[in-house]
């Protein structure tokens, strides 16, 4: 039987899973042991390197660094803590948490972006991860590990056992022999909604690679409509928060009130059933606000992709643009990046090809002429000027159009070179992070 890493082919599936009462405390107790030991061997970490600064060869402090490092390990833990030895949780839990921990020394080492793994605070959201295993299996299914899908409206989950799931699952079902079950995430989101996210595997493609369509296209992407495309299409910006920011507003005032209406009376907020109810109130909206976009990015990035076997659109960083303090929130509500990211998987995962390009100047330039605004005495288009005429060429051209011809016109410099190459000339260039754009 080959192992996950073995496989050719991977794949995500996140159903929702309807647990009772009972299945909602294991779920807890679970997710309060993973965040309890992540915790601890964050501060065994911070001790030993507290303690590798003392010189002195102290016979109590290398017997201290020795018992820290003895406790890094679930079983050892379990033995330190008792509570750990619950039988409602699940034993990979703990295994999962302590390996989580070192995901993160690994991804600070490599990346360097996030920082070192901290301390993970308790919140109304609950997670742990477990793993399906095959004991005594000759070959991996759906069906028959620690972690299976007993019909198409159920599942089975260690500790937890049968649990009532809704998602898009039924087409792997239908190929069940050809799909193993990896990691397996258990999760609460603050509107009290549970998920569980499965990793697969596969040895074959999970989605069919789709005929060439003979079309390529490039995308500008802004926040007056969410993109335009070179071939002259628009798609409507949805503006999913600003549609409900209005009720967000009131229902967080109104939580607001119930906060302080709890603490002047001495009351802990958790204990207060008002303020419990608005709370979830408001996370209900944001959900709402989350659902909508992310579905919206998903339908029309699958759109594209399906349709179109070049897809080049501006690598905008969103970190950046958001500095922009008088478009934050638009940049923001949109989700470039999200879609961005979309668009990358998926042209893999079909057999298309995506690539982005550096936004410089794609507004400014003349697509008919290659005028750049801004240079010779011109001035440079501002955000307002949707409309523009080339002061060399006389063309008139509409802002977002003329961008998205830019865009796709970039496609052939960018291909021949090397991702090395391309990543290089992007971060040298100015201004390309400049707006959106420039």
């Amino acid at each position: 039987m080959k192992s996950m890493a073995q496989l050719e082919y991977h794949y995500g599936l996140k159903v929702r899973i309807y647990p009772s009462d009972h299945q909602k405390q294991i779920i807890k107790v679970n997710s309060d042991a993973s965040r309890f030991i992540y915790n601890e061997m964050v501060a065994i970490g911070k001790e030993l390197w507290q303690l590798s600064r003392v010189r002195l060869p102290i016979d109590t402090v290398q017997d201290r660094i020795q018992q820290l490092k003895l406790r890094r390990n679930a079983r050892q833990m379990s033995n330190h803590f008792q509570f750990l030895e619950d039988k409602r949780i699940d034993s990979l839990a703990k295994a999962n948490a302590i390996q989580n921990y070192y995901k993160a020394w690994k991804a600070f080492r490599k990346v360097h972006g996030t920082g070192v793994p901290k301390f993970h605070r308790k919140s109304y959201a609950w997670r742990y991860q477990t793993n399906c295993q095959y004991l005594k299996q000759k070959t991996a299914r759906l069906t028959n590990g620690t972690v299976f899908f007993e019909d198409c409206r159920h599942i089975v989950l260690p500790k937890l056992g049968r649990l009532r799931v809704k998602g898009s699952h039924q087409r792997l079902l239908d190929r069940q022999n050809e799909i193993r079950i990896g990691t397996v995430t258990i999760t609460k989101d603050a509107a009290d909604r549970f998920f569980v996210s499965l990793q697969l595997g596969s040895d074959t493609p999970f989605v069919s690679k789709l005929n060439r369509a003979d079309r390529q296209i490039g995308i500008d992407l802004n926040t007056e409509n969410f993109l335009t495309a070179s071939d002259g299409q628009t798609i409507a910006n949805p503006r999913c928060y600003r549609t409900i920011k209005g009720k967000l507003a009131k229902a967080q005032r109104i939580l607001s009130r119930r906060q302080r209406r709890a603490k002047k009376e001495q009351r802990s907020l958790r204990e207060s059933k008002n303020y419990q109810k608005q709370r979830l109130l408001v996370a209900k909206i944001h959900a709402r606000v989350f659902d909508r976009r992310h579905d919206f990015l998903q339908r029309t990035s699958t759109t594209l992709i399906k349709n179109q076997d070049l897809v080049v659109a501006e690598e905008l960083r969103s970190k950046n643009l958001l500095k922009n303090h008088a478009l934050a929130m638009s940049i923001a509500d949109v989700g470039w990046r999200s879609f961005l990211n979309m668009l990358a998987y998926k042209a893999d995962l079909y057999g298309r090809q995506f690539i982005t390009v550096s936004p410089e100047n794609t507004t400014q330039t003349c697509h008919d002429c290659g005028f750049v605004m801004g240079s010779d005495g011109t001035e440079k288009l501002t955000l307002a000027d949707r409309k523009w005429t080339c002061p060399q060429c006389h063309t008139h051209h509409i802002r977002d159009h003329n961008a998205a011809l830019n865009i796709l016109e970039k496609r052939i410099p960018e291909t021949t070179k090397s991702p090395a190459q391309r990543l290089d000339s992007f971060l040298w260039q100015p201004g390309n992070v400049k707006g959106i754009g420039n």
